[in-house]
């Protein structure tokens, strides 16, 4: 059970803030020397990220269900957006699967995340809403999002970072991301839990715990960055993943 709550804290808080997800599952095992969470712990913690997303952005998800004519160009935006990662993700499968058992490799990508980080710190903000996007923006954050497929790039952080880049404000860019990020993890989890499937194992109780973990965290993680990056941008973050990832080099 205490793994499976380890796991889900983990899960919940990197989904979110910009210090990558995929990298910390990967590289945390890797400098401790034990196991990551098996393939039915990864699948259910999916469920609890996304429920920390649909709870915490309810009311756009509400708007969105009325489908009326600014619900449907907002759906549009993020199936645009949403493309690239499914036609990349289904190209590259197992590509990215090598990469995974590739904790060095991980490290290096945690490391060009939080170099790309520091970057928006030179960006002029700018004041545009997530109504005022277009099909383009949209494909182009969307391109963002496609790329931290890879382990240790974090995909709020470049589609937070791409949304600034776009001329978006700080919570305008975050709000976007995170509700690109619906069908991404939903998707995500849908897979593992089909790859589970077809293993013939069970899932274990305490796991659930876990799924509980994940949420908690998850949502306390999304509402702690939108405070945050009005004052403080997202550059901490990219100080963070550069010593995180200089370390593990030297410890994976």
């Amino acid at each position: 059970m205490l793994d499976a709550i380890f796991w889900g804290l983990i899960q919940g808080l990197t989904e979110f803030l910009p210090i990558s997800s995929s990298g910390h599952l990967v590289l945390i095992p890797a400098m401790l020397d034990r196991e990551g969470p098996d393939l039915a712990t990864t699948a259910m913690l999916h469920l609890g990220t996304l429920a920390a997303v649909i709870v915490y952005y309810r009311s756009d998800i509400a708007e969105m269900a009325r489908f009326d004519r600014p619900a449907r160009r907002l759906l549009t935006l993020i199936a645009i957006g949403t493309l690239p990662a499914v036609v990349l993700g289904l190209v590259f499968k197992d590509k990215i699967e090598e990469l995974v058992a590739d904790p060095s490799t991980v490290a290096i990508m945690l490391i060009v995340t939080g170099v790309i980080l520091l970057a928006t710190g030179l960006l002029r903000v700018g004041d545009m809403r997530v109504r005022d996007i277009g099909p383009l923006d949209s494909l182009f954050v969307g391109f963002s999002q496609a790329l931290a497929l890879i382990p240790g790039i974090s995909r709020s952080g470049m589609t937070m970072s791409t949304g600034l880049a776009r001329g978006m404000g700080k919570v305008e860019a975050a709000r976007f991301a995170f509700l690109l990020s619906i069908p991404v993890i939903a998707g995500a989890g849908l897979l593992e839990i089909v790859d589970f499937a077809g293993s013939g194992e069970s899932i274990d109780n305490a796991v659930w715990v876990g799924v509980v973990a994940a949420g908690v965290s998850g949502y306390f993680a999304i509402s702690i960055l939108i405070r945050l990056l009005a004052r403080i941008g997202l550059a901490p973050f990219g100080v963070y993943c550069i010593a995180a990832g200089t370390l593990a080099t030297f410890l994976v």
